[in-house]
């Protein structure tokens, strides 16, 4: 009977030990990944996490059936699911059906007032709401609008205005439109912002300049400096967007390259204000500390970005080839890719686009479309998120959870779990997580609530409690006094 018991114990250690080895290379496989997958915690110091999104494959033109992409500049998707690329190098736009299998049509050349017209190196390509087909025709100077089919509507040239310089020269980059059909265009060497445009081509002005700051010191130095000191020194000039993308409301997500390493990305309202939050560390600007971490020094340089829906948004850097995703409050959620030759990795990142559940990067150093699919991890932050989004925090705590139990130590995770239950009234509960979450803005806010709470249901008591406090201090200053006047009488007698 011992005999037997033992048998059965052993036999329960090794499937146990063969279902837990089995879970581990699960884990390891699905995290079998050819970067560095990481984020920073409250001190900034670089922590390890599971992969958020791994490689799903990549494709080039011939894969697809076409001759081979030549520098691909940019790419974007249409409402139906379609994705056209830039095949700059190869004076075209490249259709694709949105499984990446096969090439719909090619658009090389339009007929536009009966005289066959072609693209020179067309940089940007964005589809509107409506379905116009807009191509930044860069080396001809022009955004040339299109149906999907490739059949010529209408062109937007070299816009005319008394605030522009008199040498400004017109070279569209990257191009987008908002739900009003008023078009955004980068154009290169354009420092005072990006230039929009009305739906029938009219110049309106320049929209969200960013600002260049100078220290109080550098204004001090400049104003003592010779006149070659101050022309061998970094001129004041703002710098030029890189990438643009634009929300369902209009907000137009634009990134550019910042030396200082702390702000890459604007999200600009109508007006283009930049109303754009940075999380606890202020910093939506890639690689935190100006990037230290790897094998490359200085801030990330950011090219491109996409708004994600459920206010999440990525950015991708071209430095060390790797995408960072924020949410609506600033917060890095993950990190994932790198520079290198293998299935993952990236020579020249241009571009970043959003396909369903799956995220697609342009190389133009490898001329492919790279496809990358969410694991477990990376699916429940972006549930979590979109829950909290959403407004439903409850839910989101089931999530937020999950998230804990594959990285237990998720700062993120901790602070969504403290908000649910912030939100549902439960601060000694949200004091806990943001205390864990190092987040000391929302756990003052916490404790002040728990405070208060604590005041408000032992009010009466404390009320109670000082009453009688005053009456015992008043009937025992009388007794007091009345003992005094009888010695004082005995005194005297």
């Amino acid at each position: 009977m011992r005999k037997t018991f033992r048998s059965k114990r052993i036999l329960g250690v090794l499937i146990l030990s063969f279902m837990a080895s089995f879970s581990a290379t699960a884990v390891h496989a699905e995290e079998d990944v050819p970067y560095d997958t990481y984020n920073y915690n409250y001190w900034e110091d670089v922590i390890k996490t599971p992969a958020a999104y791994t490689p799903a494959g990549k494709f080039g033109g011939i894969d697809l059936g076409t001759t081979a992409f030549k520098e691909p500049r940019d790419f974007c998707i249409s409402e139906d699911g379609e994705i056209y690329v830039a095949d700059t190098g190869n004076n075209r736009i490249v259709v694709l059906d949105g499984s990446l299998r096969k090439v719909n049509r090619i658009i090389d050349t339009f007929t536009a007032e009966g005289i066959e017209d072609h693209f020179s190196a067309p940089y940007g390509v964005c589809v509107s709401e409506n379905g116009e087909l807009f191509v930044a025709d860069s080396n001809n100077a022009r955004v040339v609008v299109l149906t999907p089919g490739g059949e010529y509507k209408r062109v937007v040239k070299e816009p005319k205005s008394e605030i522009l310089e008199d040498d400004f020269a017109f070279i569209p980059l990257k191009v987008t439109v908002d739900y009003a059909d008023r078009i955004y265009v980068i154009s290169k060497g354009a420092f005072e912002g990006i230039l929009v445009f009305e739906s029938d081509g009219t110049f309106s002005g320049y929209f969200g300049t960013i600002e260049v700051k100078i220290s109080v010191w550098e204004k001090f130095w400049r104003r003592f400096a010779s006149k070659e000191e101050r022309s061998n020194t970094q001129l004041y000039i703002p710098t030029e967007f890189t990438g643009i993308d634009v929300d369902a409301d209009g907000f137009i997500y634009a990134s550019n390259i910042d030396s200082e390493g702390i702000q890459a990305v604007r999200r600009l309202n109508p007006q283009g204000k930049d109303v754009i939050q940075k999380g606890e560390n202020g910093n939506v600007g890639g690689d935190i500390r100006y990037g230290n971490y790897g094998d490359y020094s200085g801030p990330s340089e950011i090219v491109d970005v996409v708004y994600r829906g459920k206010g999440m948004y990525s950015a991708l850097d071209r430095k060390r080839g790797r995408v960072f995703t924020y949410d609506k409050e600033g917060n890095l959620l993950y990190i994932f890719g790198g520079v290198g030759l293998q299935d993952g990795t990236f020579q020249t990142p241009v571009a970043i686009e959003q396909i369903g559940e799956e995220v697609l990067i342009l190389d133009a150093g490898r001329n492919v479309i790279m496809k990358f699919r969410e694991t477990n991890y990376g699916n429940l932050i972006n549930e979590a998120v979109g829950l909290r989004f959403d407004g439903d925090e409850k839910q989101a705590i089931g999530k937020w959870q999950e998230v804990l139990r594959l990285d237990e130590n998720n700062e993120l995770a901790n602070n969504g779990i403290g908000k649910a239950y912030l939100t549902a009234g439960d601060n000694e509960k949200a004091m806990h997580y943001f205390e864990l979450g190092m987040n000391k803005e929302y756990y003052s806010i916490a404790f002040k609530r728990y405070r208060n709470m604590i005041l408000a249901e032992n009010l009466g008591w404390i009320l109670t409690g000082a009453m009688v406090l005053i009456v015992a201090g008043f009937i025992f200053k009388k007794i007091k006094n009345r003992k005094k006047g009888i010695e004082r009488e005995e005194g005297l007698l």
